[in-house]
């Protein structure tokens, strides 16, 4: 046998040693190289998700052997050289409802068995990482399980009696926070460089709506251990600096922001990215870390991360402390000061509630302005809060950081500024970006509805909650499909802008549609907003 073929030998064994005692393989980009960066910039594939999501036939060292012994001289031939070596993943077709035969109710509560997958083993040398337990994806292009996205689906499996697939969710978080340390964005080894907005919280909750405290003890090591994720490097970080997620104002006061380990493309946007970065003129490492951390926030991409509130290359998200990832991680800290309590550990109870009484601090200072009556994104570079009004200013509600008076004007911002026929909007900018107006989203609405009705504007919830029922109905009339998004201005249409054409399925339209006509049962029917009680 000669060195070479030694030296792939070992390789594969190396590879194949780390899959079997669980560590996560290296992400796609790193395992191909030159092959992956070539895949992606030559566009063989429409979208840039494809190549990452492929399983490779053979050991990747083997694969880029090849590869550099032979490169294809053609968009063509390259195509030829990936159909040979890797397995494609396959569109999982979305059932179309018949919106005259299947009222939308029952359209969900079947659309969730289409939506589950189970993965406790995955194919050697896949980007797929495995779960032990059933999970839900969104649909469409996303074909494994996201962190955030979840909350807002188990909101719904709640309504439709699927409590055993709310468990499983929980289970597979916690398994993810004992195995990586943390929940990645989703479940790929492209994902494990970062988070997503940290709603474990909340989803353990769910398994115990009335004494989520209990839920709260019995999770208590993945919540701390969650909250050490956010939190790490707090300890040997100076005043003034910033460390991973963790940014130390000059008085010491911690709060968060949204980060990404790395700095080079998205494995899953590598096309876009370099592209971006060529156009931009900016230093592409820093370039590509905000965009990862923007990626991170789930608001991939929207103004709030713009430097000029216009362009994606201006995107500045690591300088940025912002409101709905300080409101979590608030709410994040009271859970664990109430599981703590439950465990009666007086010393970690009273930790916690330092830390949560601190944060709510910060926020008030930092974030909160009463002059405008609504709660902003603060700038760390330039010491002030940027003024844009967006749909985060609701999560202080939904956690319960905001008083009376506070919930109060944020309803009066989010009223004149965001209201829409269909709902809210995500901001009041219009910028192409996907997080932008005219888009309204569905985590974004039960994020509203939730906050105002627990802080005494129920009217408002309720408003907003037949708003968004009934666009989502008017677009299932004519196409019997459940969408990732939708123009909440111009009604009747789907969302638009971003990176990828508007996905199907659709996990957390499903989870929040389902609650909502829980909530509001006599709106279940509307299809026009001149039906829904008037603002």
């Amino acid at each position: 046998m000669s060195a070479s073929r030694r030296a792939t030998l070992a390789l594969t064994l190396l590879a194949l040693a780390a899959y079997a005692d669980g560590r996560a393989p290296p992400p796609p980009q790193q395992e191909f190289q030159e092959l992956f960066a070539a895949v992606e910039s030559a566009a063989i594939f429409p979208d840039s998700k494809v190549f990452p999501d492929a399983v490779p036939e053979q050991a990747p060292v083997r694969i880029l052997a090849d590869y550099r012994a032979a490169p294809p001289d053609s968009a063509a031939a390259l195509k030829e050289f990936v159909d040979a070596h890797f397995e494609l993943p396959a569109a999982a077709p979305m059932p179309t409802a018949s919106p005259q035969h299947t009222d939308v109710v029952a359209h969900i509560d079947a659309l969730w068995g289409t939506l589950t997958r189970s993965s406790p083993k995955v194919p050697a040398w896949s980007s797929l990482l495995p779960l032990p337990r059933p999970y839900v994806v969104p649909g469409g292009r996303f074909r494994e399980l996201y962190y955030w996205d979840s909350y807002f689906s188990m909101l719904g499996l709640q309504q439709s009696g699927r409590g055993d697939l709310q468990q499983d969710l929980v289970d597979d978080f916690a398994y993810l926070i004992d195995t990586y340390g943390h929940i990645p964005n989703g479940t790929r080894s492209y994902y494990l460089s970062r988070s997503q907005p940290p709603f474990f919280f909340e989803m353990v909750a769910l398994l115990s709506a009335d004494d989520p405290a209990a839920a709260y003890a019995r999770y208590l090591p993945q919540l701390r251990r969650e909250y050490a994720y956010w939190m790490q490097g707090e300890q040997q970080l100076a005043r003034g600096r910033a460390r991973r997620h963790v940014v130390a104002l000059a008085d010491g006061t911690l709060v968060n922001r949204y980060w990404d380990e790395l700095d080079r493309p998205r494995d899953e946007s590598y096309r876009e990215d370099t592209q971006l970065a060529h156009a931009s003129g900016r230093p592409p490492a820093r370039l590509y870390r905000e965009l990862r951390a923007a990626a991170e926030s789930g608001w991939d991409f929207s103004s709030r991360w713009f430097a000029d509130a216009r362009s994606r290359a201006s995107v500045h998200t690591t300088e940025i402390v912002p409101v709905d990832l300080n409101s979590l991680l608030f709410g994040l800290e009271s859970a664990i000061r109430a599981g703590c309590e439950r465990q009666s550990d007086a010393r970690c109870a009273r930790e916690f509630t330092r830390r949560a009484a601190a944060r709510h601090a910060a926020i008030d200072r930092l974030l909160w302005d009463g002059t405008a009556g609504t709660y902003f994104d603060y700038d760390l570079a330039h010491a002030e809060r940027i003024r844009r009004v967006s749909a985060a200013s609701l999560y202080p509600l939904f956690v319960g950081v905001a008083s009376a008076a506070q919930a109060h004007a944020v309803a009066q911002s989010v009223k004149q500024s965001l209201l829409q026929p269909g709902g809210l909007a995500s901001t009041a900018l219009t910028t192409g970006e996907q997080w932008d107006a005219p888009n309204g989203w569905a985590p974004l609405q039960w994020i509203a509805v939730a906050g105002l009705r627990a802080n005494g504007e129920a009217d408002l919830a309720a408003v907003i909650a037949c708003r968004w029922i009934s666009v989502v109905n008017d677009v299932y009339a004519h196409t019997g499909k459940l969408l990732e998004k939708y123009d909440v201005v111009t009604l009747g249409r789907p969302g638009g802008g971003g990176e990828y054409p508007t996905q199907d399925g659709f996990g957390w339209t499903n989870g929040v549609m389902r609650q909502l006509i829980a909530l509001y049962p006599s709106d279940a029917a509307r299809v026009r907003p001149e039906q829904c009680p008037a603002d």
